[in-house]
């Protein structure tokens, strides 16, 4: 059993792998072909042994089909509830957002909710926004975007427990017990997420995005280090290194479903996020936000550059601070709206 694990999770991991690098043959090429080949091979070496880290994951599983629960006309789009068997362990309501205006195939986006203890808002953060981001369904409705968010596990419609914090602790100390890791089983729906969101009619499956804010940040770069697939990465107040987190006291700052085993022995934040090079990936933070530091915001900027520069792509990546906690500010919205138009709507 172990073995056809191992199988189907590679072939899977394997065939996004070669649908991203599809969408990338007008990469120009490095001065040595060899180690364009070697920094290649190296990122598809180190995307499974990160994948490795995030526990038992159902690579078995093979989805059941989806279900539709309601459409939803709104003004300038269709608004479809869907629930979808991504894991094989509890079914997953989603949100997918369809514009009326929209290119033929249309860019996709996948929508990935915050956590600020806020256990009941999930996927609906889209269309309701948050005191610190306001929705983003109107920008997606201008820009054409096919837009899917899903219920993470333990938020939204996906809360078993009317104390939120304790229903996501116990599925984590219950998942540990099992083989299993929390934020694995998350970014595993996200995966399956992407999927559907790929396979969608309206959707074009070479121009996809990942984005959020806070825990949906995290979530959007991991999703983009784990699968080449996510052609443009958007992330909003969560990019730093690990270690810096260590050094500021800033581990608290963090729900229970940020810590993975092991990782540490295996990854920085850096290295994470050098599984995204060359494709395009935007990250805006705030200088004053704990869960930040600026430090380890800027080492990651350091380190990531110079790759981008061996591609040709420096532009392709953005890392800034703005003098801001934990919020979006409307400077930060221009550049996401910038990004978006450049490598998705554009592209």
């Amino acid at each position: 059993m172990a073995q056809s694990l191992f199988t189907r999770r590679d072939l899977m991991i394997g065939s996004a792998a070669l649908a991203g690098s599809l969408a990338m043959k007008d990469l120009p090429a490095l001065a040595s072909t060899g180690a364009k080949g070697d920094f290649a091979a190296n990122q598809t070496r180190r995307r499974k042994e990160l994948w490795s880290l995030l526990g038992d994951l159902p690579w078995d599983h093979k989805p059941a089909p989806p279900k539709l629960v309601r459409t939803e006309k709104h003004e300038g789009y269709t608004l479809e509830r869907w629930v979808l068997d991504l894991n094989g362990f509890e079914p997953v309501p989603v949100l997918l957002l369809i514009p009326d205006h929209r290119q033929n195939p249309a860019p996709g986006l996948l929508f990935i909710h915050w956590h600020a203890g806020q256990y009941d808002l999930g996927k609906e953060q889209l269309l309701k926004g948050t005191t610190a981001q306001p929705a983003y369904a109107p920008i997606c409705v201008e820009k054409g975007l096919v837009t899917l968010a899903i219920d993470s596990w333990c938020f939204g419609e996906r809360q078993h427990d009317r104390n939120g914090h304790q229903g996501e602790e116990d599925a984590f100390k219950e998942m540990l017990w099992r083989g299993r890791v929390l934020y694995g089983m998350m970014m595993f729906d996200e995966f399956r997420a992407l999927d559907y969101l790929a396979g969608r009619p309206e959707v074009d499956p070479h121009r996809l995005g990942a984005f959020g804010m806070s825990m949906g940040a995290t979530k959007a770069w991991w999703l983009a280090a784990l699968d080449p697939r996510v052609h443009s990465t958007m992330d909003v107040c969560c990019l730093t290194e690990y270690e810096s987190l260590i050094a500021a006291h800033g581990l608290h700052e963090h729900g229970i479903y940020y810590y993975v085993p092991s990782l540490l022995k295996h990854f920085t934040s850096a290295e994470i996020n050098a599984l995204i090079v060359p494709r395009p990936h935007l990250s805006v933070n705030g200088r004053l936000d704990p869960l930040t530091p600026v430090v380890g915001v800027e080492k990651i900027r350091d380190e990531l550059l110079p790759l981008y520069r061996k591609y040709g792509r420096e532009a392709d990546l953005h890392i800034e601070l703005f003098d801001c906690a934990h919020q979006e500010l409307p400077a930060m919205r221009a550049g996401i709206l910038d990004w978006m138009d450049r490598y998705l709507v554009a592209h």
